[in-house]
């Protein structure tokens, strides 16, 4: 078989209590729906005999050296032969005979067709209830606040796709983090994504899953936010930024008391601190959004040249200049002998930020340039 329309695609490791079920299924839908498809096992490496199940039953099967749920599918999707790809786990946990719906969304012309377990029903048992009220909906959430995605059910295992479509992503994922990945890439992409509802039911194996809630859910939540400096580096910094910059002003004038907390040097201390972390965190958001997309760029900082920057810079390094002498001149009065600490430092502190501010927009300055000169070279 060269090519058909449709590959039905099982990771597998050690699936020999349910690989039997999936497979008969999957072909039974073939069958019945008259599609001219295969049932393809990416096998990672079993020792329980799913491969001979496999393969007396008909699908083809292949082999992946390299360990992993993402490192499976991402091999068995390059040397699938159907122009569509459904892939689910081979845990018996989904129904492969009901896939109509994933193969009518695919023909009206979707890139992605993600299930939803949660609007189509989650049986008793199928999904630990860490997964299912807290880990799912928590990470789902951040993905479509993080992506402006509609999708409700990032991490469902079943889900198809146009093979071509695919190709476009790059997906570098070799864990459950792949699937994540897809969803994130393909709405990056602008792709044509939709939903459909599916039921989830208890897998019928006696072993304890692949799935490791915590080291997966945050491998999921590190790769949600490294594809996101919007959220991961620059609204952090923002924040940090106008915090500092509000606390430092206040405290220019002289000490805060709010009740029974007294506002001081202390606190103009932090604030230089909350400044300067700020501007650092927002510089490494337009690296890394310049990197990936520099049409993702916020407006302001397009039309930003590293000449306004080295001028802002050299402005900040000049107001900081002049605090720092300006203290100098008051030390000296004092024949260099002891001062009042509070008002020395309510000199010096705004005086030193500004001089760490203004070293780090004249580097930033200098390595966005370069990265605007990488970009041209592309």
């Amino acid at each position: 078989m060269e090519s058909c329309e449709l590959t039905i695609l099982m990771p597998c490791l050690n699936e020999a209590e349910t690989l039997e079920s999936c497979i008969k299924k999957a072909k039974m839908f073939l069958h019945k729906e008259k599609i001219h498809g295969e049932v393809l096992i990416a096998d990672n490496g079993s020792t329980d005999g799913s491969r001979e199940i496999a393969q007396q039953l008909g699908a083809r099967v292949i082999s992946v050296q390299t360990r992993g749920y993402g490192a499976a599918l991402k091999s068995g999707i390059q040397q699938a032969y159907g122009r569509y790809i459904i892939m689910g786990d081979a845990d018996d946990s989904y129904d492969f005979l009901n896939l109509n719906p994933f193969i009518l969304k695919l023909r009206e012309g979707n890139d992605l067709v993600m299930g939803n377990r949660f609007k189509g029903g989650i049986k008793h048992g199928a999904m630990p209830m860490l997964n299912r009220y807290l880990g799912n909906p928590v990470l789902s959430y951040l993905g479509r606040v993080f992506f402006k995605s509609n999708i409700g059910d990032f991490h469902c295992g079943l889900r198809g796709f146009k093979r071509d479509a695919f190709q476009q992503l790059d997906l570098q994922g070799n864990g459950m983090e792949f699937a994540s990945e897809m969803v994130v890439k393909a709405t990056l992409k602008k792709l044509h994504i939709t939903e459909v509802p599916i039921q989830l039911f208890r897998d019928g194996r006696s072993r304890r899953p692949h799935l490791r809630p915590w080291r997966d859910g945050w491998r999921h939540l590190r790769l949600l936010l490294l594809f996101s400096p919007r959220w991961l580096f620059m609204t952090p910094g923002l924040v940090l930024l106008v915090s500092g910059i509000v606390l430092m002003s206040l405290l220019m004038s002289g000490p805060i008391e709010i009740g029974r907390v007294n506002l001081d040097i202390h606190t103009m201390l932090f604030s230089g601190l909350f400044m300067v972390v700020g501007v650092q965190a927002i510089s490494f958001g337009i690296f890394a959004t310049r990197i990936a997309d520099s049409h993702s760029l916020p407006k302001i900082v397009k039309y930003f040249s590293m000449e306004q920057g080295l001028m802002a810079g050299l402005l900040l390094l000049a107001m900081g200049g002049v605090g720092s002498c300006y203290s100098l001149v008051i030390w000296m009065d004092h024949a260099f002998g002891p001062l009042i600490p509070a008002e020395m430092m309510r000199i010096l502190i705004p005086s030193i930020t500004a001089l760490i501010l203004g070293m780090q927009l004249i580097f930033s300055s200098f390595f966005m340039s370069l990265l605007t000169l990488h970009g041209q070279g592309d």
